[in-house]
């Protein structure tokens, strides 16, 4: 059983999914924040693979791309912060979350070789749809990588259905028609989804986009198996650049809240 699969087995316990720009501001910071993740309470680390042009982003995470690509955070330097996390932490599931395109230029093979023995568990590839990734699946597959893949509002149930079969570990959905960070979640319309979604999958699913406070992670964990919450975190790091201690400090303190609503 992977990592990921063992750590989201108990449904009874809503998954707290949280996403950092890898290298903002420096590859230290993250490994020291991925640390004080898990102490907050995050059962699953998303880490970002920067890169110049992250479509699916909205203003906040793509500063946060672009002030990782300043400091040339490389896709091998991503690598090497997960290695570093699994000195300390051998159990906490690591989703490397980003583009093909630096993927591709490292080769798939040697890709999934090298993400597997730094201790990642699965990816999520924005601009690879299931049906494009013939070529990388079987490499991810070999090496024990988990292919994460989408789903969006405007999924259909055969589209689902043929998602969810080539997704492992958990599939993650994009509650919004827009950016990461945008603006209004509608819970109503999440519940919905999630009752169509349960009667296609049993995989676990997590709902992504316009997760921001306790408030709206207790709210969407309540009909689903977990959220997810980036830009919150990434916003906060950038509002800290010249202090990590008070980054540290104000992340934790959302986690925390997120964590104790959700289990409340």
């Amino acid at each position: 059983m992977s990592r990921i699969a063992k750590k989201l087995e108990d449904r009874s316990k809503k998954a707290l999914v949280a996403y950092v720009v890898a290298g903002d501001p420096s590859s230290e910071f993250t490994v020291k924040l991925m640390h004080k993740m898990v102490a907050a309470g995050v059962d699953v680390i998303e880490l970002g693979v920067p890169f110049s042009d992250p479509e699916a982003e909205g203003p906040v995470i793509q500063r946060g791309h672009e002030r990782a690509l300043k400091t040339n955070t490389s896709l091998r330097d991503v690598l090497a912060m997960v290695s570093a996390f699994r000195e300390e932490d051998d159990t906490t599931p690591i989703v490397l979350m980003g583009y093909l395109n630096p993927i591709e230029i490292m080769g798939y093979d040697a890709f999934s070789e090298k993400a597997a023995s730094a201790g990642v568990d699965g990816t999520i590839i924005v601009n690879l749809p299931p049906e494009e990734s013939g070529a990388l699946g079987p490499c991810l597959e070999a090496s024990g990588i988990d292919s994460v893949y989408l789903l969006a509002p405007t999924t259909t149930d055969e589209r689902a259905s043929y998602i969810t079969e080539r997704s492992r570990g958990f599939v993650y959905y994009v509650s919004l028609k827009g950016t990461t960070g945008a603006a209004t979640l509608d819970v109503i319309d999440v519940s919905l989804k999630m009752n169509r979604f349960r009667k296609i999958t049993e995989l676990p699913v997590i709902v992504g986009f316009g997760i921001k406070d306790a408030n709206s992670a207790a709210r969407v964990a309540e009909i689903s198996d977990g959220v997810a919450v980036g830009a919150a975190i990434v916003s906060l790091v950038a509002q800290h650049l010249d202090s990590p201690e008070d980054a540290y400090l104000d992340i934790t303190r959302l986690l925390s809240g997120m964590r104790q609503a959700m289990d409340a």
